[in-house]
């Protein structure tokens, strides 16, 4: 079982498939070192082209750029997912610099559930998806390996924070290390861990194909927030799935299921439109 999964019942709907079985999100293409091998969009596309039984979204492509400040949602959506046993290691370093109250330092940070995209948002390339960053949500920290962590107590630092976590477990150099240092210890983590160190499977999906579009704070507390995240998997698909977000040892973690995936028995689901999404990405 990969990071991303499927309701098994809904394998039942073969008249949209023809009877093929596949897994959304979860397969092992899209799971970077075999928990995540391979890009989303891998999964995505597999389950997606297997289902068949959404209406496509049309979209303009457009190509990333490296850095893409975000502004408020207009017209179509743009092109584009805890405890653990140890703090992040190495020399943390910091990108950009925050100031005594920016990200997880962020003293009484805006506790509003974001019905808009967040402002001053700087996109970064992780491999090839845009991942967030902003100054006052975070991430505020990076540590020597890459990992980037210290998000703001509040709505839109977990949105961030699950946007953030997609893009850098699906790195196959940082799986692993995202899995111990920003996942919740749990026993769908254990799993997890235990298919990132088997054998890697090829990535076979056109790279930067997946990108992220959009999001939905689905219910939020102040120790635990579920995030709808919406990807664009090609120029006419997307589809969206719950992230649980836990606020643990001072910062957001992502809680993985008993499988060992991000949703569990909650099928994904593909968009007809972006409407009750926030639109945000980077491309």
């Amino acid at each position: 079982m990969g990071l991303f999964s499927r309701d098994p019942d809904a394998d039942s709907g073969a008249d949209d498939a023809g009877g093929e079985d596949t897994s959304f999100w979860e397969e092992r293409g899209f799971v970077a070192s075999a928990i995540v091998v391979g890009a989303i969009v891998v999964c995505l596309l597999v389950w997606f082209f297997a289902r068949g039984d959404g209406t496509p979204v049309s979209q303009p492509t457009q190509t990333p750029s490296t850095v893409a400040p975000t502004e408020q949602p207009t017209g179509e959506p743009t092109v584009p997912p805890a405890t653990p046993t140890e703090e992040p290691t190495g020399t943390p370093t910091r990108r950009p610099t925050p100031g005594a109250g920016a990200g997880c330092r962020a003293k009484n940070p805006d506790q509003r559930i974001p019905h808009t995209a967040p402002i001053a948002v700087t996109w970064e390339f992780e491999t090839d998806m845009l991942i967030p960053t902003q100054q006052v949500g975070g991430p505020a920290a990076m540590d020597s390996a890459g990992i980037r962590y210290c998000f703001a107590h509040s709505p839109t630092g977990a949105v961030l924070a699950a946007m953030v976590i997609l893009g850098q477990i699906r790195n196959p150099e940082l799986t692993e290390r995202v899995l111990m240092q920003q996942v919740v210890a749990n026993p769908g983590r254990t799993r997890a861990l235990a298919e990132a160190r088997g054998p890697r499977t090829p990535e076979t999906a056109p790279p930067g194909q997946s990108q992220f579009t959009g999001f939905k704070v689905l219910d939020y507390l102040p120790n635990r927030a579920i995030i709808a995240v919406a990807v664009r998997i090609d120029d006419r698909n997307v589809a969206a799935m719950p992230v649980t977000m836990v606020w643990q040892r001072g910062d957001w973690r992502a809680e993985l299921k008993e499988d060992g995936s991000f949703n569990g028995e909650t099928a994904p689901d593909l968009l007809r439109t972006l409407d009750g999404y926030v639109r945000f990405g980077g491309a």
